[in-house]
């Protein structure tokens, strides 16, 4: 495909982070856009729906009175099901259907890209390489996975800007296989941990993305699995490692982290050790768009970060609540460790998503909780996420829950996650941490404002 021969696209599922992001950056560089979602209704605009109006972009209920003759390419992705209403339009139309990530790759061939690949961090490491390079005076197109909350504060949806740029930074997925679509500039792997994919297969399609970067690939050498991706030690970042990009120093300063990248001070407002990796990434990237190391120091001091990343919602009592977008067993791992605060309890709430991801990751939840947790602090989790469609529900959370208490660890099962702050409030004082973990449920950040209204009376 080749986005310049088109002007008029129509996004089936426009309302999704993906699809709004391409979406709004091709209203960006001068497409008519418009799109349909099924959250969207005839009664009341919500704030995605506002946010992309906002943007130029028309938005219509999902029922085929969008689309008409003058739509030349209609993008779907794989949550839109072959029966849906507008997708069988566009058939008897005869109207071109291109999957998302096709759309991506396509977009991608048009600059030249930094794809950031990894089964962790991929939002965070491309939101820090637009941060740098736009402090730094030199602006790259982003199109991420997460909205940065600097775009946000404009009123913006927030992952997805279209500069006057050559460069365009983007996340690559693993999950499902179009990592291999990509042939980008500068390609990045941050990291491969079993998620979606068992792990071999996971190794096929990344050293796929190895062998179609055109020009550099950067990879996490302290990862036992990307190392053997490294094509020049001299491009890659490990924590002290023989590379050309290495961590020392590693410190938490309460909200902040600090360390020091080839012997040069950082320190960044974001919690966890897994940061210092993602931004070690972002800066071997940005070190060779030109950016040099001071100045990527001194640009991710007022890196701000990214939606539902470990993002701050309040301190009620002193209690702080932090919400977060953990929902494979290496992020949430990471997530926890970045919450354990010196002299704190933490108790955390997880609420896994799809039967079919929970039962298999099941021992991976269960052994990197297991082996996260301090003595004093508690799990807790809620019923499994489920998104609709088909699917075996022969699992529960429930049965996590119970594979943790074997392991003799506080952990407990609450079906109705209304309850959570009734339940757990006691057991915190001030200086404590409650930690909210999930993804894809589009009601969890309404949660986190649930929580934090209880904590507060």
């Amino acid at each position: 495909m080749n986005v310049n021969n088109y002007n008029n696209y129509f996004f089936i599922g426009i309302g999704g982070t993906g699809m709004s992001a391409i979406a709004q950056y091709l209203k960006g560089i001068g497409k008519n856009v418009s799109g349909s979602d099924r959250q969207f209704t005839k009664t009341k605009k919500g704030e995605r729906e506002k946010q992309l109006n906002n943007e130029g972009i028309a938005t219509f209920n999902q029922d085929g009175s969008g689309i008409d003759s003058n739509v030349e390419v209609i993008v779907v992705s794989t949550a839109v099901e072959d029966n849906n209403v507008e997708y069988q339009k566009a058939i008897q139309l005869k109207i071109p259907i291109v999957h998302r990530a096709d759309l991506l790759a396509a977009i991608s061939r048009t600059k030249k890209t930094v794809a950031v690949s990894g089964t962790s961090g991929k939002s965070t490491t491309s939101a820090m390489i637009y941060h740098i390079m736009e402090q730094s005076g030199q602006p790259i197109s982003f199109i991420g996975g997460a909205g940065l909350i600097s775009l946000q504060k404009k009123g913006r949806i927030g992952n997805a800007i279209a500069e006057k740029s050559d460069w365009l930074v983007i996340e690559a997925d693993e999950s499902d296989g179009s990592l291999v679509k990509y042939e980008p500039e500068i390609g990045i792997i941050l990291n491969i941990d079993k998620d979606h994919k068992e792990l071999d297969e996971l190794e096929e399609i990344f050293g796929i993305f190895k062998r179609n970067t055109k020009g550099k690939v950067i990879v996490n050498q302290s990862h036992q699995r990307t190392k053997p991706f490294s094509q020049n030690p001299g491009f890659d970042f490990g924590l002290d490692h023989d590379c050309g990009f290495n961590a020392t120093d590693f410190h938490k300063n309460g909200f902040n982290i600090s360390f020091k990248i080839n012997k040069i001070p950082f320190e960044i407002p974001c919690l966890g050790r897994h940061n210092m990796e993602n931004a070690l990434a972002a800066v071997a990237a940005c070190f060779q768009m030109g950016v040099g190391i001071e100045a990527a120091a001194s640009a991710l001091n007022s890196y701000e970060g990214i939606y539902r990343r470990h993002q701050l919602i309040g301190k009620p009592q002193g209690i702080y609540i932090i919400d977060d977008y953990a929902h494979n067993p290496a992020k949430l791992a990471a997530s926890i460790q970045a919450c354990q605060f010196i002299d704190s309890k933490l108790i955390v709430w997880f609420q896994p998503h799809g039967y079919k991801p929970t039962r298999f990751l099941r021992s991976e939840f269960v052994g990197e909780i297991v082996k996260t947790l301090r003595e004093e602090d508690e799990i807790w989790m809620s019923e499994i996420y489920y998104a609709g469609g088909t699917a075996t529900k022969d699992i529960s959370a429930n049965d996590l829950i119970e594979d943790i208490k074997e392991a003799h660890k506080n952990a407990f099962f609450i079906e109705n996650r209304e309850d959570l702050p009734g339940k757990v409030f006691s057991k915190l004082k001030s200086g404590d941490v409650l930690l909210l973990t999930g993804a894809r449920d589009p009601s969890l950040e309404e949660f986190a404002g649930f929580v934090f209204e209880k904590f507060e009376k």
